[in-house]
């Protein structure tokens, strides 16, 4: 049986894993973050350190170049290929990450279709103003009522997906399944552990490793990115904070400190997402962590380690 430890950003995950992989020789580490697949995205993305990674083996670490469109469907190719090389060595996952998609891809029987990025600027392009979103949902209800009335008439991310698929697929959207909020059956077995924490406790400690990867050298990281030759992708350009700080950079390094408001921001908001979206998961086992509990590392191990 493999294990998955999930919950927001920034509470507590990786040291929870790490102590547990270190005193645990046939356990391997595997990365749930849609951003830790990407080389030189480090400080930002809080990757494990070279020595963490040196003392424990992980996976879905640097495996892509930031210039390339890293799809859920290739991570849950290859998380699934790593998770089959640590049980031909007679080892268990240890799964960690606070991408709920990612993870749900990765243990349960989904089905992504292929992507035709060019496809979806095409169609994205007539979605730039209200009418012609508008005329999209309508095209959408016309030819797959089903997903239509899965998603807002103002999602223009979701119906521009959808359209795409169809063109490309000659199927209905709806036709690859039920959803993802739909119950799936599971392929990998895994017993999950959440880490639930106040956010009042969370917040500060949010802000302040934000200003922490600052002073790490963040904004040089995201140089470095941003006058690379070969460009900087999409989904890459996703990862919290790396936007922003590109953004400032472009238009001259005038003043940071609004930027560091806007990131912290985003970074609050998306912990609160990941909290929604975990507590939606009803194989999760929840413990207190944080100012409840400064280690909720025993009683995640006791009930890993439960019979």
């Amino acid at each position: 049986m493999h294990l998955a430890l999930v919950g927001p950003t920034a509470s507590g995950k990786s040291a929870v894993a790490m102590a547990y992989a270190e005193s645990h020789s046939d356990v391997e580490l595997v990365s749930m973050d849609s951003m830790q697949v990407y080389r030189g995205m480090d400080i930002g993305t809080a990757k494990a350190s070279r020595s963490e990674r040196a003392c424990v083996p992980h996976h879905m670490i640097d495996i892509a170049e930031p210039h390339e469109d890293f799809s859920v469907a290739r991570f849950q190719n290859e998380a699934r290929a790593a998770i089959a090389r640590v049980e031909a060595r007679g080892h268990r996952a240890l799964l960690v990450g606070g991408t709920g998609l990612y993870l749900r891809a990765v243990i349960d029987d989904l089905t992504f279709p292929g992507e035709d990025l060019a496809l979806r600027a095409t169609i994205d392009e007539l979605c730039t103003t209200d009418a012609g979103l508008g005329a999209a949902y309508a095209r959408l209800t016309k030819a797959d009522p089903i997903a239509a009335s899965r998603m807002e008439p103002g999602n223009r991310r979701r119906i521009v997906r959808a359209l795409e698929v169809i063109e490309l697929t000659g199927r209905p959207f709806s036709s690859f399944g039920a959803g993802i909020g739909a119950a799936h059956a599971p392929v990998v077995p895994v017993r999950i552990a959440g880490l639930t924490v106040d956010p009042e406790w969370l917040t500060p400690r949010l802000d302040a490793r934000i200003r922490a990867m600052i002073e790490a050298g963040w904004i040089e990281e995201v140089r470095a990115l941003v006058q690379r030759p070969d460009g900087w992708s999409r989904t890459a350009r996703q990862a919290i904070g790396y936007q922003e700080l590109a953004a400032w950079i472009g238009d001259g390094e005038a003043s940071l400190e609004p930027v560091i408001e806007a990131v912290m921001v985003r970074s609050r908001q998306f912990a609160r997402r990941q909290r929604a979206w975990f507590r939606r998961e009803e194989r999760v086992a929840w413990f207190a962590a944080g100012s409840k509990s400064p280690s909720a590392t025993d009683a995640v191990v006791a009930w890993w380690e439960a019979p």
